[in-house]
C-alpha cells in the first residue's frame, strides 16, 4: 500500500462524511438559535452607521469572509477589506481603523492573529463582532458581539458544516441590516435546500471514479461563488493531494487559460444568476479545447457540455447560492480521497485548529 495511505471499507461512513450530511440540521439550529440575536446586534448596529467592514480569518473562514465581500457590497452597499493580520502581530504596525464594524471568523476562536484584529479594532473604538462555534473562545471575548455557528463538535480535520455555518450566520447578519424581510425568509429555506442536495452524495460517489489519478485541476466560479472556487479547491487539495487552484472566471481568461489542453480537469460553479451567461461561455471554450469538466449547475446547456455534471436539485437566490454548491464540492473532495485510498479524517500534516501569530 502507498505510504499516507489508509483504507476504510465502503460501508463505513468518515466522519467528513457524516458532518457533510449534518449539515441541514445544524443550519435549521443555528436559524432557530441565531435569529433574534442578530437581529438584536443589527438594531444596535445600526446607529453607527459603519462606513465599511473589515474582516479576519484564515483557511476555511477567509473564503467566507471573500463571500462577505460580495454579500456586504451588494445588500448592504458596504466596501469589505479583508485584514492583513501580520500587521497586528508581527509588524506591530496596525491600520487605522476608525468607525468600521471589524468582524473575526474563526471555527475555533483561538487563532491569536484573528483575536488581535479583533482587539485592535476594539481598542480603537470600532465595532466588533465575532463568528464562531466555540462560545468560550479568546475570539468571543474579545469581540462586542458574538454570533454562534451551533455547528457542535467538528470531529473532521476539514471543515465542512462550520464553513456552511459561517455563510448563513452572514448572510443572516446581512439580511438583519437590511431589515428585508424576503431575504430573511430566503435564508429559512436554506436547511431544506442542503437536505435535497444530499441526494448527490451517491451519484458522487461513483462518479469520482474517473478522476482516481488526478493531479491537477482548477475551480472556477465568479461573483458570489467566488469564494465557492477557493472553499472547493481548498478541500480538494486538503483531501486529497491535487494541486486545485481556484479562479474567477474573468482572471482564468487572463493567462490561466493557456493551461489547458484535451483533458486537463476543471471544476466550473455555473448556477443560475448574473454570472452565468460569462461562465456558460467559458463552458463553451473550455469544451472547444476538449477540457475534462465537471460542472455544478441547475442549468441545463451547462450541465450538457460537462463529462460529469452534478445537478443541483433545488433552485437557490444567487446570493445564497455559496451555501449551496458548496455542499456537492465537499462531497467530490470526500469521495475522491476514498477513491485515492485516501482517508478524509487523516489528512498529512494537518490539525483541527491552527494558531498563527
Amino acid at each position: 500500500m502507498e505510504t499516507g495511505r489508509d483504507e476504510m471499507t465502503e460501508q463505513e461512513a468518515s466522519l467528513l462524511q457524516q458532518e457533510i450530511r449534518e449539515q441541514p440540521l445544524v443550519l435549521a439550529r443555528l436559524l432557530r438559535e441565531e435569529t433574534a440575536s442578530v437581529a438584536d446586534i443589527a438594531r444596535e448596529l445600526r446607529p453607527r452607521d459603519f462606513p465599511y467592514v473589515i474582516i479576519a480569518a484564515r483557511g476555511t473562514s477567509d473564503n467566507a469572509a471573500t463571500y462577505a465581500k460580495y454579500l456586504f457590497g451588494a445588500v448592504n452597499h458596504l466596501p469589505v477589506a479583508l485584514a492583513a493580520p501580520s500587521l497586528f502581530t508581527l509588524y506591530r504596525r496596525p491600520p487605522l481603523l476608525g468607525d468600521s464594524l471589524v468582524i473575526g471568523i474563526s471555527q475555533s476562536g483561538s487563532s491569536p492573529d484573528i483575536v488581535a484584529v479583533v482587539d485592535e479594532g476594539r481598542r480603537q473604538g470600532a465595532a466588533t463582532l465575532a463568528i464562531t462555534n466555540t462560545d468560550d473562545s479568546l475570539l468571543a471575548q474579545a469581540a462586542e458581539y458574538v454570533i454562534r455557528c451551533h455547528a457542535g463538535e467538528e470531529r473532521s480535520i476539514a471543515a465542512t458544516k462550520t464553513y456552511t455555518a459561517q455563510l448563513t450566520a452572514l448572510a443572516l447578519l446581512s439580511a438583519s441590516l437590511a431589515n428585508d424581510a424576503q431575504r430573511l425568509d430566503a435564508i429559512r429555506r436554506l436547511p431544506q435546500a442542503l437536505e435535497q442536495i444530499m441526494i448527490l452524495d451517491d451519484e458522487i460517489q461513483e462518479g469520482v471514479a474517473r478522476y482516481r489519478y488526478m493531479e491537477h485541476c482548477v475551480v472556477i466560479g465568479r461573483g458570489y461563488n467566488y469564494s465557492t472556487a477557493f472553499e472547493i479547491a481548498l478541500k480538494i487539495k486538503e483531501l486529497t493531494y491535487v494541486l486545485a487552484q481556484p479562479y474567477s472566471s474573468a482572471d482564468f481568461l487572463h493567462g490561466p487559460i493557456a493551461l489547458v489542453a484535451e483533458g486537463f480537469p476543471a471544476i466550473i460553479v455555473a448556477p443560475q444568476g448574473r454570472t452565468y451567461d460569462d461562465l456558460l461561455r467559458l463552458i463553451h471554450s473550455l469544451q472547444e479545447k476538449a477540457a475534462e469538466m465537471m460542472v455544478i449547475s441547475d442549468r441545463d446547456e451547462a450541465l450538457a457540455s460537462a463529462k460529469t455534471p452534478l445537478r443541483l436539485p433545488v433552485c437557490v437566490e444567487e446570493w445564497l447560492s455559496p451555501v449551496a454548491c458548496v455542499v456537492p464540492g465537499q462531497l467530490v473532495a470526500c469521495h475522491l480521497a476514498r477513491t485515492k485510498g485516501y482517508h478524509p479524517d487523516r489528512p498529512r500534516g494537518l490539525r483541527k485548529v491552527t494558531r498563527t501569530f
